[in-house]
């Protein structure tokens, strides 16, 4: 089998054959057309794809399974569909044949995009020139159909098509090329006229436009994102370079106790919607049901019925098609409407008072964490009647909200309600397991270690829990994202850090360029990203890189990994922001800020204890010299607010074929389901070492159906390959957050954290998340309980394994959490979440 390191190199060779025709894979052909490939021409195409990859692959096993499947006549479209259909299928016993299949795909987007006839079939070995000499045609014909900004022929485009890598078309796996098939190449009257390296280079000259040297910077950016060493978040994907450079991945905002404004931030949620941004709202502010109207001298229905109307805008507002509308609601849960509020995505109960589209998330306080520890009372007030309470945080929090609580027992609030703080907590991790929701986010550790909290508070977080930003009635947060290939800079067994500051100062450079050239819906969106001018850089593929380093995820290894890693991430983002503010000038509100006052995201951890009163269980061991940094930012100051944040990566990962963010390995087989359709997604580093050890054969691979991609319960397994390659349910969930915490230290906004328990325990569920909070984590995403997706074992032979895997066991969860029958999907693990990345 073929290792990824050696694929750039082979596939490299490949485009660069002579296109002379002295190649064995050159099938252009100068007979009459018929209609159909002929047979001599198909063998061609095969042995093409198949070059590189013998004897693992065989182009006549291919042959002869689509010979099985086409007739005479067959239209060029159902016969590349026909190849594609028979190679997908071989992807779980090899997965060399995913390469196999995207250039498949490649030979069929070539020939569409250069709208070629049966005598001018093109191969791998032509596209080479072909790209090269299109590439301005591709640029003027976006323009002229209006796809394109125009100022993209300003740049010198013989120079950018000289600087294409066409071979890298060839890095590819079949789903992400898939991906750019379905949704990201641009198209005009039906025809894709975009290929995958004109993408990458679009992209780039899109985010270098307002560059002196543009040229120079945009080849730049292509070198870093056409390798995989980081890749922009989707909406940059989409619409870099295009007429409407929409290229933010999130807003944020806070809607006021007031009619017009609700209904004006309901339409703001659709014109961010449009432009693929992913929303947070945050509802606080809102009266509660009962809550008395004084224009109307009335009684308010509470959040529920606008919640219900803000559901139905995402779900109308679908992003033309290309992907569906996202909105999280926060609401802190001293809100009277809490105890309703999480019952939000319950199947049950009236309709009218449910959700069931729209993601829910509470916004919780130490305060309340620490009356769950010792089972005291919580008190529900209308925001009406306790309206500072949703600016204030930590001690300032507490303060008043026993002021307010004793005003409550004086008498002198009309509109509230003790509970204890126990059953709620309980009833909020109940609704979680039973629905995915809500999920839990703390205020006080993400206000207290923000590095803006000198001018305003964060309210929220965003669609996936990783943006934490200030929100108010004049500014809607918005934040642009990106994440590093982690895996792409482990060399020779360890982590490449000359590699990674390159790609970090590169990055952070294309995220800063983007607040400049974006288009923003609302004038609340501009302002409030042209004055904090806050960037996300994040990553993907950790669990990959701990692959390549032969570690598991459930080790010290791995949370010293965690920790490594996203020190040196931080540490060169930081001197990257640092830089871009000497050449261009610190943001305007830079001034009393963390970094003005020399506090970095590891200093604000002793804030946070502090104000806490507790010991916060972080460790705070660092491994770099950090006076440098210090020394740039007490020099040059900041270019942006903020700079790093951990998102899901559900599509960016797939494009490039590495695994998502920080996530485990969701099973070592499965199919993955996006909007492109059905993937077989199977462990290519187990494949490799099952080879070595002579392990890899079809009972392997019926074995993995069986037990549903774990190796647990497979004894001809050594204990070794069991330990490196645990699944997500084989974890357990103190690794996951230990690892988070770790990077949390370094990050100065939070991470999209999912957890995963086989099993679960309301005492389980209880220690997991209070865990969470003890080691400083600022939020949590969804927790995942039960398998959504199985991997098909209608050919598996149920007899042969003797026993049944854990999945189908009987278990019986504890009477404090009920289990419904439908299991909570998962946007980030089973559909296409792109409102991030």
């Amino acid at each position: 089998m073929i290792k990824r390191q050696e694929r750039s190199t082979q596939n490299q060779a490949i485009l660069l054959q002579d296109a002379s025709g002295q190649s064995a894979s050159h099938y252009s052909t100068t007979q009459e057309p018929t209609g159909m490939f002929d047979p001599g021409v198909l063998q061609a195409i095969l042995e093409e794809v198949c070059q590189g990859f013998e004897p693992a692959v065989s182009s006549q096993r291919l042959l002869a399974a689509v010979r099985s499947t086409i007739y005479a006549g067959i239209a060029d479209e159902e016969l590349w569909h026909a190849l594609i259909m028979a190679t997908r299928s071989l992807i779980e016993t090899e997965p060399a044949y995913t390469f196999v299949t995207a250039r498949i795909l490649l030979l069929s987007l070539y020939n569409e995009t250069f709208a070629t006839t049966a005598t001018t079939r093109v191969n791998l070995a032509e596209s080479a020139q072909r790209y090269r000499d299109y590439f301005p045609e591709f640029v003027r014909h976006g323009v002229a159909t209006g796809l394109l900004d125009d100022r993209m022929q300003s740049f010198d485009l013989t120079r950018l098509a000289a600087a294409l890598h066409p071979e890298r078309d060839l890095l590819f796996a079949y789903p992400g090329l898939q991906i750019l098939y379905d949704r990201y190449l641009l198209q005009y009257q039906g025809r894709r006229f975009e290929l995958p390296q004109l993408l990458w280079m679009r992209v780039a000259m899109g985010v270098a436009l307002l560059e002196e040297a543009k040229e120079d910077r945009a080849i730049e950016f292509y070198e870093l994102i056409s390798q995989f060493y980081f890749t922009p978040a989707t909406p940059t994907l989409f619409n870099a370079g295009t007429s409407h450079p929409q290229l933010s991945s999130c807003y944020l905002t806070t809607i006021d106790d007031d009619l017009q404004h609700i209904f004006k931030c309901i339409q703001d949620n659709a014109l961010l919607s449009k432009w693929a941004g992913g929303l947070g709202n945050d509802w606080t502010n809102v009266r509660a049901l009962g809550a008395h109207i004084r224009g109307t001298n009335g009684t308010s229905q509470g959040i529920i019925p606008f919640l219900k109307v803000a559901n139905d805008t995402a779900v109308a507002v679908n992003q033309g098609g290309k992907r569906k509308g996202a909105v999280c609601a926060y609401l802190e849960n001293w809100h009277l409407d809490i105890e309703e509020f999480l019952d939000l995505r319950k199947n049950t109960g009236d309709d009218r008072r449910r959700t069931h589209d729209m993601n829910t998330a509470c916004w919780i306080s130490d305060l309340f964490m620490q009356r769950v520890q010792q089972n005291e009372q919580w008190t529900l007030f209308s925001p009406d009647e306790a309206n500072d309470l949703h600016d204030l945080y930590g001690q300032a929090f507490a303060k008043r909200y026993r002021e307010y609580e004793q005003q409550a027992t004086d008498g002198k609030l009309s509109n509230f309600k003790r509970v204890s703080a126990l059953e709620l907590w309980r009833k909020m991790l109940t609704r979680l397991f039973e629905t995915g929701h809500p999920w839990i986010t703390w205020k006080d550790p993400s206000n207290l270690r923000s590095p803006q909290n000198h001018v305003g508070v964060v309210h929220s977080s965003n669609l996936c829990t990783e943006i934490l930003l200030n929100t108010s009635a004049d500014e809607t947060a918005v934040c642009n994202l990106g994440s590093i290939n982690l895996a792409a800079h482990i060399h020779d067994g360890a982590l490449d850090q000359e590699r990674l500051q390159k790609t970090v100062q590169i990055a952070v450079r294309m995220l800063d360029n983007v607040i400049d050239i974006n288009y923003y819906p609302t004038k609340e969106a501009q302002q409030a990203n042209s004055r904090h001018r806050p960037v996300g850089l994040g990553l993907m593929a950790f669990q990959d890189a701990l692959h390549k380093l032969g570690i598991s995820y459930a080790s010290q290894e791995a949370v010293e990994f965690a920790d490594r890693s996203m020190e040196n991430i931080s540490y060169y983002a930081i001197l990257a922001s640092t830089r871009l503010a000497e050449e261009r000038g610190t943001y305007s509100s830079y001034q009393g800020s963390k970094w003005q006052r020399g506090i970095l995201p590891i200093d604000s951890i002793a804030l946070l204890e502090e104000d806490r009163g507790e010991p916060i269980e972080m460790d705070r061991t660092t491994s770099m010299d950090w006076t440098p940094v210090r020394e740039a930012v007490k020099k040059h100051g900041m270019r942006n607010s903020n700079v790093m944040a951990i998102a899901p990566t559900a599509t960016i990962s797939s494009i490039v074929g590495v695994s998502q963010s920080i996530e485990p390995t969701y099973k070592n087989l499965y199919v993955k389901s996006n909007l492109s359709g059905e993937f077989t997604t199977i462990n290519e580093f187990l494949v490799n070492d099952l080879k070595q050890l002579g392990l890899w054969n079809a009972d392997a691979v019926e074995a993995l159906k069986y037990f549903d991609g774990s190796l647990q319960e497979l004894g001809f397994i050594p204990d070794q390959i069991k330990q490196r390659y645990l699944t997500a349910f084989d974890i357990e969930p103190v690794w996951l957050i230990e690892c988070a915490s770790r990077r949390q230290k370094w990050i100065d906004m939070g991470q999209s954290l999912n957890l995963y328990l086989f099993n679960p325990s309301g005492k389980k569920l209880h220690e997991t998340y209070m865990q969470a909070w003890r080691k400083g984590l600022k939020t949590t995403y969804y927790l995942r309980s039960l398998a959504a997706t199985q991997v098909e074992k209608s050919t598996v032979d149920i007899n042969k394994w003797g026993i049944q895997p854990r999945w189908m066991k009987n278990s019986s969860p504890s009477s404090a959490i009920q289990v419904e029958r439908d299991a909570p999907a998962v946007c980030s693990l089973d559909g296409d979440c792109e409102a991030c990345q």
